[in-house]
């Protein structure tokens, strides 16, 4: 929606500038152009380096599979778009940064091999897996019961499903409990995400409680969704914990947080029955045990999400 007015058209202009950073679908990379033009002074990068001190354990590297060892490298496809887990603070001619980013890069300093990192949307990443195209998937992939029936899951951190709002929104008040909650509104969330699974499998609820339905538009670029909400298309974002968290700081993006709905896993993602799953758990682990682990979430403002062990494939929570 367009305000009248040329001071406020410029105010609008300037915070849908600086959304390919801020949107938080979980679904692939922004508007490269503008993220690009304003990556430096939306959202720079912490400067420090925890990765840096990272060397290769031995015992660890063994557990990889002889193939693995020998080339060096592993195949990667990221999920590239958002703040804290994985963003271009500088532009997409330049190299990713975030949580996720410096989690994956420390496992392969342990592991002693190069990731070969493409990125790639969200939903085609899984698929990508069992294709053989990539040998891991990162994204913030949450663990939940229908993936393990073709993923394997290496757990680095706990994450979740959250909702946020337009700033000022007090329709939904402080916190979303209850998927009726939702109901007679619009909700944006990323394709393929859990959240979409999530919206589309409780969709009966709302007419189990004698209220109208509530729509769900699903977005493949994060930049879309967040402008959707920002110009009244939607109603509500569904997203990850702590993406919608960062976003809520950010001044520009308008948005407010409306807390923690459903806890997941987060890990990453082999096809199934893949070999490098131990090697991977234990290079976690690893990293847990000399505090690099703790480092790294600490610079990204995740520790609220820290886990004390990675598992393979643990049960969704519920």
């Amino acid at each position: 929606m367009n305000l009248p007015g040329f001071r406020s058209r410029l105010r609008s202009a300037a915070a849908l500038a600086v959304l390919p950073l801020l949107a938080l679908t979980a679904c692939g990379s922004g508007d490269a152009d503008v993220t690009a033009a304003v990556g430096d002074q939306a959202s720079p990068a912490p400067t420090d380096d925890p990765v840096a001190a990272v060397r290769k354990v031995d015992a660890v590297a063994a557990l990889l599979p002889a193939d693995a060892r020998e080339t060096g490298t592993l195949r990667v496809g990221s999920s590239i778009g958002f703040p804290p887990g994985a963003y271009y603070p500088n532009g997409p001619d330049k190299a990713p940064a975030g949580q996720d980013i410096d989690i994956a890069d420390a496992v392969a300093k342990v592991l002693g091999v190069k990731l070969e990192r493409e990125d790639a949307s969200f939903e085609t990443i899984l698929p990508a897996l069992g294709s053989g195209k990539y040998d891991v998937g990162t994204g913030n992939f949450g663990v939940t019961t229908e993936r393990l029936k073709t993923i394997d899951f290496v757990t680095y951190i706990n994450d979740g499903q959250g909702f946020a709002v337009k700033q000022g929104d007090s329709a939904l008040g402080t916190k979303v409990t209850d998927l009726t909650q939702l109901c007679g509104l619009t909700i944006g969330t990323g394709a393929g995400t859990t959240f979409e699974a999530t919206l589309t499998a409780q969709k009966g609820v709302c007419a189990d409680a004698g209220k109208k339905p509530y729509d769900v538009k699903v977005y493949s670029e994060n930049a879309a969704t967040l402008t959707a909400l920002q110009q009244g298309r939607i109603d509500v974002i569904m997203s990850t914990i702590n993406g919608l968290r960062y976003q809520a700081a950010q001044p520009a993006a308008q948005t407010t947080f409306l807390g923690e709905f459903h806890r997941l896993d987060v890990g990453f993602a082999f096809k199934k029955g893949s070999p490098l799953t131990k090697a991977f758990q234990a290079a976690v682990n690893s990293l847990i045990e000399n505090g690099t682990y703790a480092r790294i979430l600490k610079k990204w403002g995740t520790t609220a999400s820290a886990i004390e062990t990675s598992r393979i494939n643990p049960p969704e929570h519920r």
